[in-house]
């Protein structure tokens, strides 16, 4: 252990991410600069990217392969799914690479490491915000009631949503500075969980005798949340409140991780 790295241990308990919330504060108004800089289209880039996808899905599913969304125009059904998963993958993908993108920073500059996993997550709420904004103006568009009751329960599944997130991130950020592989291993992770979540499809196609095992994926449950809530205007499955002891459990272990190998980042990066 380097002498930075004992007094960073030593000094631990007296300066956390909420003494360092400037600092915090500074890094993710900084990594969404750093971001958009000499960017043309800049935040519109947060909205172009989940409604190609979506264009893409709806073009494939309702031309050429026929899914039943109900009474759900499928751009919709889709796009509703698309932004949260967009807002998962991408801060999931910058938190696992925050530490070695910023290795100058880990070995000689003294403050709390986990800021660096948390600005990446943070920053990428910004883009999550902008693509929501599409999605409200396509609910006009197609006339699907905007403000209703079961809106309570939105922030409810975006704190589980965001708890999964940095619980995940924090241990891929940490595993990363010694495996470097690991962020291939999160990126294929990403696009297999992509097929394993409503995205593309409803839960009604998905075998019953399945559903116990496909639930097992906390983004499945959230998802399929914010679609109970925003399109069908109901109140999120109770495989959502199923999903919470999974989340904490990320969240809590993700944390250990990253605090527990942390005193190791300078000597190995």
């Amino acid at each position: 252990m380097t002498i930075t790295d004992r007094a960073y241990a030593k000094a631990a308990p007296r300066v956390n991410i909420w003494t360092a919330r400037e600092l915090l504060w500074a890094w993710t108004t900084r990594t969404i600069r750093a971001r958009y800089k000499q960017s043309i289209l800049g935040g519109l880039w947060a909205i172009i990217q989940p409604a190609a996808r979506a264009v893409i899905l709806t073009i494939i599913f309702t031309r050429f392969i026929q899914i039943d969304t109900g009474n759900t125009p499928y751009i919709v059904f889709s796009y509703v799914a698309m932004v949260p998963w967009m807002f998962f993958s991408s801060a999931l993908t910058d938190m696992v690479e925050s530490l070695v993108h910023n290795m100058n920073l880990v070995t000689k500059i003294f403050f709390p490491r986990e800021i660096l996993p948390v600005a990446a997550l943070l920053a990428r709420f910004l883009d999550f915000a902008i693509a929501a904004v599409l999605l409200v103006v396509l609910m006009l568009l197609y006339r699907l009631p905007v403000l209703t009751v079961s809106l309570v329960y939105l922030p409810i599944v975006f704190l589980l949503q965001f708890a999964l997130t940095l619980g995940l991130g924090l241990a891929g950020a940490a595993i990363n500075v010694f495996y470097r592989d690991i962020s291939h291993l999160f990126t294929f992770a990403i696009q297999i969980l992509f097929y394993a979540t409503p995205i593309i499809y409803p839960v009604s196609r998905v075998p019953e005798s399945y559903q116990a095992l496909y639930f097992l994926n906390p983004m499945a449950a959230i998802i399929e949340a914010y679609r109970s809530i925003l399109l069908y205007q109901t109140p999120p499955d109770i495989t959502l409140y199923a999903s919470i002891p999974v989340v904490l459990l990320i969240l809590i272990l993700g944390y250990w991780i990253f605090k527990r190998l942390e005193a190791f980042f300078a000597d190995v990066i």
